[in-house]
């Protein structure tokens, strides 16, 4: 009975204490991944927090990963067992991310005839090298290894920069397409590439270790031949492979399984060759990458996936680890000589590159304020630096203060270039002319284009009488490019033929083709009834043939090209018989909306409600037009638009000026309004201005009959607006803009249309058969990345 007994008890005792263990076990695992979620979750945040400053996700995850893996609680939830599978996963990552770097490279860019870029990238990395070679040997930054060997290691890869981190920071900001930003966009890439490839060559010919035996020279021999047979296979062999799997799964059909997994297995055989016999993995991965083709759709697919998971997943797992391994609770802060060989490291990069680039620069016949610029972006560094000082850590051929100290040196490196990139957009301002295409900036002694847009012969009466009032003087006159907005469809492809001229392209639809020349047939007549010379109007046929998804697009494009200076829209709704507006084309509707966020130029979205049945307007006749100013960049447009229909002797103009009565009883006591008061008084200032120029010019002469109200509100504002009903055939209105938004705020909480504005969307709304048009007004809008200024400025 007592062994009986002692047995049943013993057995729970087990038990529970492996239940325990295991509790205990999984608890410190679940601690490990939320430490790893909030480092994800943490640099995201922060990465919010810096996008006003434009800052790069290497910021935020340098930040993050040093400050928590700090934390006493979360080093200490990760014993020497748990680091090394952390590290693992880091190696392998790095492995990933050497592979794709190289593989988005070209290494036949070296036996060209060198570029611009490149004799700039040349110039300095030279500068930095022989600065570094100079320097590092008297600061002792390495322990226990070949001086030799450091000294160039540290050079090379100071010599170097993170080009990707350079490339995604110039194209989010917008300055890639410009002169500067390819110049160092290529000049990064080029060093990038050379600097690599020398850290891979003199992995195998330059070993820390001073005084290497025998068996070690015949292990260097041997990489360095596994390496050259790597190499070779990689540019010779695998394009054969690449090529095939690339024409097995073409362009627009989804990847095989079978070749896709194929891919990748050779791919990681090219890249695992070298490291049997003992090379670095990374290394190998980059010069695997660097001589596999980049073209493809196999090579697009894998840069793509790659870049994506590293930038998901990776980069803030890689820079915890790197907190984990710097410890900085160990960083003799307290040293002078530490912060001595920290500000020597930065000086290093810095008149290294700058001063190369500027040397070079200057020969090249480049502007010096430009040329420090680029200097200073390719002082940049990236995540493979990183790893460079903290394997150098690993290794012990450096410190855990001097690895630290190059971590900082790499984290400002990158915190600098938005800063230097927003200077060369203030330069860029500066210096190179912003073409404003509007009505405003128009040189009076040039002629006016406008792309004249209809969706059928259904605006053609209300297109020409306002292409009529537009003309102004017929010296120096209007250009009008007709352009007929035609869906593309599967019917219309099937019946298209290679054509001559503009179009470039010949439809054989009947039903197109017969509405082609209605149009064509009603200008000619116009003109023609204008005694053949159309009075200063130059007209001009354009198809804008396209989907409504790349219509609004080819519409931008083509006034570029045709440098028009005003866009005339018809509004996505037509008109019933009973005088209302029906339902509209969502079609073109999405038209106007996104021409309206990207135009080039000025704007304006006509709503015909009877305008062009008016009868056509002549010199004989007296059509009444008002514009309607209240204040803002839209309604100064529109003003300006007005002075043209000013000179038109068929129409009697009337400018209504809307005013704030601020002493009345009913003026709102307070005003939801985000603008400052020093813009508001700017923005008043140019109102002031401008209806002053317009009042001298047309108002004081008795062309132009003037007519001010005095309103308290939007409700006053509102009961004027329908009053206007009937009394006019075209109202004239800017779409907003406006910094004082006393006399229209609450305007727009029920809007049917927005994209007409609050005040058009009042005037259109109304269901009344009144017969009074609206034409809807918006300035050229210049508020975009670089305010205005094209994305390939040239300033160098």
């Amino acid at each position: 009975m007592p062994p009986a007994i002692t047995n049943d008890i013993a057995t729970p005792n087990i038990t529970n204490y492996e239940c325990l263990k295991y509790v205990v076990v999984n608890f410190s695992i679940s601690e490990k991944f939320v430490a790893l979620v909030a480092a994800y979750a943490l640099s995201r945040t922060v990465h919010h927090l810096l996008r006003p400053l434009s800052q790069p996700y290497i910021t935020s995850d340098i930040i993050i990963g040093l400050l928590l893996a700090s934390l006493p609680h979360v080093r200490g939830s990760f014993p020497n067992q748990f680091n090394i599978a952390v590290e693992n996963a880091v190696d392998f990552g790095m492995i990933c991310y050497a592979f794709v770097l190289g593989l988005e490279m070209d290494p036949y860019e070296i036996f060209k005839s060198p570029t611009r870029h490149a004799i700039v990238a040349y110039a300095g990395m030279l500068s930095t090298f022989i600065t570094a070679c100079a320097v590092t040997p008297w600061l002792h930054y390495s322990k226990h290894t070949s001086v030799v060997s450091f000294t160039l290691s540290l050079s090379i890869s100071l010599s170097g920069n993170g080009s990707h981190i350079l490339t995604r920071l110039m194209t989010k900001l917008k300055v890639g397409k410009s002169d500067i930003g390819k110049l160092s966009i290529g000049a990064g890439v080029h060093s990038d590439m050379i600097t690599m490839f020398l850290l891979a060559v003199g992995f195998v010919f330059f070993p820390m270790e001073d005084g290497l035996n025998v068996k070690d020279r015949i292990k260097t021999i041997k990489i360095g031949v596994a390496l050259v047979s790597q190499t070779i296979v990689a540019s010779k062999i695998s394009p054969v492979f690449i090529n095939w799997i690339n024409n097995e799964n073409p362009e627009g059909k989804p990847l095989k399984g079978s070749h896709l997994v194929l891919s990748m297995a050779f791919m990681a055989f090219i890249c695992s060759w070298a490291p049997w016999f003992g090379y670095n993995s990374v290394l190998s991965a980059f010069m695997g990458g660097l001589f596999l083709p980049s073209e493809g759709r196999i090579s697009k697919w894998t840069i793509s996936k790659f870049n994506n998971s590293l930038s998901i997943l990776f980069y803030p797992v890689f820079f915890f680890w790197v907190g984990l391994k710097l410890d900085i609770s160990s960083f003799e802060a307290g040293s002078m000589g530490t912060w001595g060989r920290l500000f020597c490291l930065l000086v290093i990069i810095t008149i290294g590159k700058v001063g190369g680039t500027l040397i070079c620069g200057l020969t090249l016949g480049y502007n010096r304020p430009e040329l420090v610029a680029v200097g200073l972006l390719l002082t940049a560094k990236g995540h493979f630096h990183v790893y460079l000082a903290v394997d150098a850590l690993r290794q012990g051929t450096i410190d855990i203060t001097t690895c630290t100290s190059i971590v900082i040196v790499i984290f400002l490196s990158v915190v600098h270039t938005p800063i230097v990139v927003k200077h060369i957009i203030e330069r860029a301002r500066k210096r190179v002319p912003i073409q404003r295409m509007a009505l405003q900036w128009l040189d009076p002694s040039s002629e006016l284009r406008i792309l004249l847009c209809l969706q059928g012969p259904h605006n053609l009466d209300s297109a020409i009488n306002l292409m009529e009032i537009s003309r102004g003087r017929p010296e120096p006159g209007i250009f009008v490019h007709v352009t007929d907005m035609i869906e593309f469809t599967e019917q219309i492809a099937a019946v298209m033929a290679p054509g001559e001229g503009v179009d470039n392209i010949t439809i054989t639809n009947r039903s197109i083709t017969e509405m082609r020349d209605q149009i064509i047939c009603a200008f000619q007549t116009y003109i023609d009834g204008k005694g053949g010379s159309g009075g200063g109007i130059k007209l001009s046929r354009v198809l804008a043939l396209s989907t409504f998804n790349t219509m609004p697009q080819d519409l931008c494009v083509l006034a570029e090209d045709l440098m028009v200076s005003l866009i005339l829209l018809p509004f996505h709704k037509r008109l019933n018989v009973d005088g209302t507006l029906d339902e509209g084309h969502p079609g073109f509707r999405y038209v106007n909306r996104k021409l309206l966020r990207n135009a080039p130029c000025s704007i304006g979205i006509l709503v015909d409600r009877g305008f062009g049945f008016a009868g056509k307007i002549s010199r004989s006749s007296e059509s009444k037009v008002a514009v309607i100013f209240i204040g803002g960049k839209d309604d100064r447009e529109a003003l300006a638009f007005a002075g043209r229909v000013a000179w038109h002797p068929g129409v009697k103009l009337t400018v209504i000026r809307f005013l704030v009565d601020k002493h009345s009883e009913h003026a709102p006591r307070r005003v939801n309004n985000r603008a400052s008061v020093a813009e508001q008084e700017e923005e008043m200032k140019l109102d002031d201005e401008c209806f002053a120029h317009f009042y001298q010019s047309h108002v004081a002469g008795g062309e132009v009959a003037y007519m001010e109200k005095h309103l308290a509100n939007s409700s006053e504002t509102y009961t004027n607006l329908i009053s206007f009903e009937g009394q006019y055939s075209l109202i004239i209105v800017g779409r907003g803009g406006r910094v004082n938004t006393v006399l229209t705020q609450g305007l727009n909480d029920w809007q049917q249309c927005p994209e007409l504005g609050p005040v058009g969307d009042v005037l259109s709304g109304s269901s009344s058969a009144s017969g009074t048009s609206i034409l809807i007004i918006q300035l050229q809008n210049i508020k975009g990345q670089l305010d205005g200024l094209s994305e390939e400025f040239s300033i160098m």
